[in-house]
């Protein structure tokens, strides 16, 4: 195993700096979702709400998921406390890198406040509206510098789900698209830009065709909402969180694919199976869809269902991870950026060398541990295998040096379990340097609890430099190997850990 090649890479170089201040006008269950993915991102947050109430509600909001925030994974610098109120919209407006609004969906009021926005902040100060399907060409009616309008629609919790739709007015700059689809993308999400200004946009027009065949499935008496949602969560459901509707019916045509498959169910489109025309909303019908709703909840409060709903998102999305789909792909590129962000100073020459070196901190993922609620063997590894690539960004072993095809594989591996970590648990990784030659590094990692002190696994590696265009064993680069000299000198009057070298035995 290679602990440089097993991480997650950053497919986007973000050009935002950290520490940005975002305004989030309207702290509603939209608004309230922004301001933690911007916490959570180590950015400061202004926000504005007329209700009197709302800052309240909102810092309660916040303690309710930052823990799922926390288990996603948070920037240097996050802080659920970062978050000030403006006496007012255009008193925020004016104090703010970047305006996303979130009053109801209302077009005459999200027009007047965006308006009054546009009246009080810089003209390249960008106005975002999480509008779920209004037509931004009507929003920027009468906006001062209405080019700097645009529609950044999230889906609900928005700090967890990625995807947001950027669209366009007739009046919207190219400029402000590029800055909505960089910031978004500093936030970790999916902006996904749609092509032609249209109501509803893209996602809610198909979650909106089920919902209307819903509706009318519960209107006539076919099925409860128990069961429809069971009709979509133990099949298409599972599908769709890694590929969508065409590509999962491309596969169902087979080795010929979506033209197959077209062929063979395309005659179906003709019977007369959906209704996607929505029924009046009758007292009855509104009755039968919220009384199956309570049914469902079986007593849960909406707080108990919002915790297992992050519960489940969060699993679904590392469970993605490791195969680089859909949402799976964010959380790999959040934990690079994570760990891009809190990256360590590069060895120089002259400067004290920490002996042993200390690199790496991390809480224990929720992903890391087992049913018993302690951290697995193979996540050890993992965590390991980070505090590695922290000694080679160090040493001068990035992306960069990777990709002149020189890197490190591991060949040998012996860890040691001392005591448990679970779930939170704040972790520290220290580094000593136990030798190295022009092809060979021999280290060794102590994993501690970074608040008892407590030695939890130790780790000694022989790793082998590599080039892999050769595919063989070759000597080290200069800087590198400079670096490690440097290292190797400042850790020669360390004791051996008396782990080193153990051999298993019984006796």
């Amino acid at each position: 195993m290679d602990p440089v090649e097993q991480l997650p890479r950053c497919s986007v170089t973000n050009p935002l700096s950290s520490g940005r201040t975002i305004g989030v006008v309207g702290t509603g269950v939209i608004g309230a979702g922004w301001t933690v993915r911007a916490l959570g991102r180590g950015h400061s947050v202004v926000a504005w709400d007329p209700d009197p109430a709302a800052e309240k509600r909102l810092r309660e909001f916040i303690g309710r998921a930052w823990p799922s925030a926390t288990r996603l994974g948070l920037f240097p610098g996050a802080d659920p406390e970062n978050i000030t109120f403006a006496p007012s919209a255009a008193e925020l407006a004016g104090t703010v890198d970047w305006i996303q609004e979130n009053a109801p969906e209302r077009e005459a009021l999200k027009r007047d406040l965006i308006n009054e926005l546009a009246g009080a902040a810089p003209p390249d100060t960008v106005i975002a509206s999480s509008s779920s399907g209004l037509l931004p060409s009507r929003l920027q009616q009468g906006c001062r510098h209405p080019e700097r309008v645009v529609i950044g629609h999230p889906f609900n919790p928005v700090y967890l789900l990625p995807l947001v739709e950027v669209v366009a007015g007739e009046q919207t700059s190219q400029e402000t698209v590029d800055a909505a689809v960089a910031h978004y993308d500093d936030l970790v999400m999916h902006p996904l830009v749609v092509d032609t200004e249209i109501e509803g946009y893209l996602s809610d027009r198909l979650q909106e065709a089920v919902w209307r065949e819903i509706l009318h499935l519960v209107k006539d008496g076919v099925a409860t909402t128990a069961q429809l949602d069971d009709a979509i969560t133990y099949g298409p459901g599972l599908r769709w969180a890694g590929m969508g509707t065409n590509l999962t019916f491309h596969l169902a045509g087979g080795e010929q694919g979506m033209r197959h498959m077209l062929q063979q169910f395309g005659p179906a489109l003709e019977l007369p199976w959906t209704k996607l025309v929505a029924p009046e909303l009758t007292d009855d019908l509104v009755d039968a869809m919220a009384d199956g709703c309570l049914e469902q909840a079986d007593g849960r409060s909406i707080a108990d269902l919002e915790a297992l709903r992050d519960d489940y998102v969060i699993n679904v999305m590392r469970a993605l991870r490791p195969l680089d789909l859909g949402a799976g792909r964010l959380v790999a590129e959040r934990e690079a950026r994570i760990h891009s962000a809190s990256a360590v100073d590069p060895w120089r020459s002259g400067e004290p060398v920490a002996a042993p070196l200390d690199l790496y901190r991390a809480p224990v993922e929720p992903d890391w541990v087992d049913y018993n609620g302690h951290m697995s063997e193979w996540a050890f590894l993992t965590a390991f295998g980070w505090a590695s690539d922290k000694l080679f960004r160090y040493l001068g072993i990035d992306e960069t040096y990777r990709g002149s095809g020189h890197s490190f594989f591991t060949v040998e591996t012996h860890l040691n379990n001392l005591s448990e970590a679970s779930l939170g648990d704040s972790l520290r990784i220290t580094t000593q340097v136990l030798g190295f030659d022009e092809k060979r590094l021999h280290i060794f990692h102590s994993m501690r609890n970074d608040e008892t002190g407590e030695l939890l696994a130790t780790t000694e590696q022989m790793l082998l430099h590599v080039d892999n265009a050769a595919g063989r064993t070759a000597p080290i680069l200069a800087g590198p190997a400079t670096a490690l000299h440097s290292v190797a000198a400042a850790h020669s009057d360390l004791p051996v850990p008396s782990q080193v070298g153990r051999v298993m035995a019984l006796g």
